[in-house]
């Protein structure tokens, strides 16, 4: 979803929970061509969005890993005669690495040693065509084929990336507080492996031990992991001290 859309249908949310009426009357990012600005005001509110990652360059890596790893999947679905899971480091592909040679290794390696592999958990070492070791883990199923996974990445650092983020976006909105605006800060995640309100609850609170930040009074998460039913979560009460 873009930054708009979700914007769009906070503003939305907002006007069925009692803010009859409500709708955007500016989009001064869009308006204002000398800096960077907000993105909506709608009524009283003064808006900033901001997409956040659970894990540093997230969206990247998991695009990275979709180009070289999806081909498996497509190649091999539903024409192993066993189920096969293979689970890679998180961040296994690199820039740099020659991708087609590796997917063209991992597809050779699932045709020719798979098939030799005994049932169950395996370690797989990296090779010069693989460079990084994986796990397979093969099983005897009604629903042959393959998966393919990456570990779970350390996500320990989240509360100091989101509070260097959310700071950045915060200063755009101290302007609009000044002028007698609710300022409010919306935090999205489309994460739905590593991401939900009780985690970004605890990761606000980390982040901001001593209160809101600077010229903010509401902050609210939005969870775009599904997107035909986007969820709106206040999260202003875990910063307030």
């Amino acid at each position: 979803m873009t930054d708009k859309e979700v914007t769009d249908l906070f503003v939305d949310f907002l006007a069925g929970n009692g803010n009859p009426g409500l709708i955007i009357s500016a989009r001064p990012d869009e308006e204002n061509r000398q800096t960077t600005d907000i993105d909506a005001i709608a009524g009283p509110y003064a808006i900033e969005h901001s997409s956040v990652d659970t894990v540093r360059d997230q969206r990247r890596d998991s695009a990275w890993f979709l180009e070289v790893l999806k081909p498996l999947e497509e190649e091999f679905s539903g024409s192993l005669p066993f189920r096969l899971t293979l689970t890679f480091p998180y961040e296994g592909i690199q820039r740099g690495q020659q991708w087609p040679r590796i997917t063209a290794a991992l597809l050779g390696w699932i045709r020719v040693e798979s098939p030799r592999l005994a049932y169950g958990a395996h370690e797989v070492r990296a090779t010069h065509e693989i460079p990084f070791g994986f796990r397979a883990m093969k099983r005897k199923s009604d629903r042959p084929g393959l998966s393919v996974g990456r570990f779970a990445p350390d996500t320990k650092t989240f509360p100091s990336r989101l509070r260097e983020q959310l700071d950045r976006k915060a200063t755009k909105l101290s302007r609009y507080k000044n002028e007698g605006k609710i300022t409010l800060l919306l935090v999205e995640s489309d994460d739905i492996a590593l991401m939900d309100d009780s985690i970004m609850w605890d990761s606000l609170r980390q982040a901001y031990p001593n209160g809101l930040p600077e010229g903010v009074d509401q902050v609210w998460y939005a969870d775009t992991s599904i997107p035909k039913e986007v969820l709106f979560t206040d999260m202003t009460r875990a910063m307030v001290r």
